[in-house]
């Protein structure tokens, strides 16, 4: 992963883990539902941001790399991949 992508994936996922402490302590409070169900939405928003950025980074990488490349094989099998991730991301 590009060095500057894997710093503000990492960063990110950082923010999502406070984020989701501070839900914890939320309802260890008993806050009040809609409250906590905000916060959760939030974190949710949060990780889809960090899936575009994996997901565009794999783009741009792996899978130019296996498109440009000569095994027929290895093409399909990432093309494979791609269809598998939005497939399982239409089930959510």
């Amino acid at each position: 992963m590009e060095a500057r992508t894997k710093a503000e994936v990492l960063r990110r996922l950082r923010s999502v883990a406070g984020h989701v402490e501070g839900i914890a302590r939320m309802v260890e409070e008993d806050a009040y539902c809609i409250d906590i169900i905000r916060q959760i939405q939030a974190v949710q928003r949060a990780l889809a941001k960090v899936n575009d950025l994996v997901l565009a980074q794999h783009l741009r990488a792996c899978v130019t790399t296996a498109i440009r490349g000569e095994d027929p094989e290895e093409r399909e099998r990432v093309l494979e991949e791609i269809v598998e991730v939005f497939e399982a991301a239409q089930k959510i």
